[in-house]
């Protein structure tokens, strides 16, 4: 599944089967594991987000995320998340990629996790730009260990460009 279609689903309260609101944002540790989602609803000023931690998340799908109860909902303060999907200074989305030897290789188009496996990213969606993506399509890196965020790129291994894979990452690969 990736990130994109979790952003805008609908978040329910299985208990009482209300609504309560969307998702705005994923957020994720520096392990790449995704920690929690964001519901809609910061204030304008305020330094603290609505967030429901992705143990306390009992199902997800493509039409809506189920959570246990409204008290899963927790009021994180914003400086403290680490790194987010789309939104806020630490957001992946949209980052270059460059190899550790200085090749660049696209930017962050999109996140990948297996639904499976639970919270770890499984790859990344890369776009090497509107025109190419058009001509030859978005590629498909896998996750490899040795990627890191650094603050204006996500630094993979050498030769990662070679790994790259066209198409779309499914979950019976």
């Amino acid at each position: 599944m990736r990130l994109q279609e979790l952003i805008g689903l609908s978040v329910f309260d299985v208990e009482e089967g209300k609504q309560i609101g969307k998702v705005l944002d994923v957020l994720l540790s520096s392990e790449w594991e995704l920690v929690a989602i964001e519901l809609e609803g910061k204030g304008l000023f305020s330094s603290t987000i609505k967030a429901v931690l992705w143990d306390d998340i009992v199902a997800y799908g493509e039409d809506a995320v189920m959570i246990r109860n409204q008290q899963a909902i927790r009021k994180m303060e914003a400086e403290n998340i680490q790194q987010t999907f789309v939104l806020g200074n630490n957001k992946v989305k949209e980052l270059q990629v460059l190899t550790s030897d200085g090749v660049m290789i696209g930017h962050v188009s999109d996140v990948y996790f297996n639904q499976e496996v639970g919270n770890t990213i499984v790859g990344f969606e890369i776009s090497d730009g509107f025109i190419s993506d058009l001509m030859e399509g978005r590629k498909w890196l896998p996750y490899t260990a040795g990627m890191t965020r650094g603050e204006s790129a996500v630094i993979v291994p050498p030769l990662s460009e070679e790994r790259l894979e066209k198409g779309v990452y499914t979950a019976n690969e």
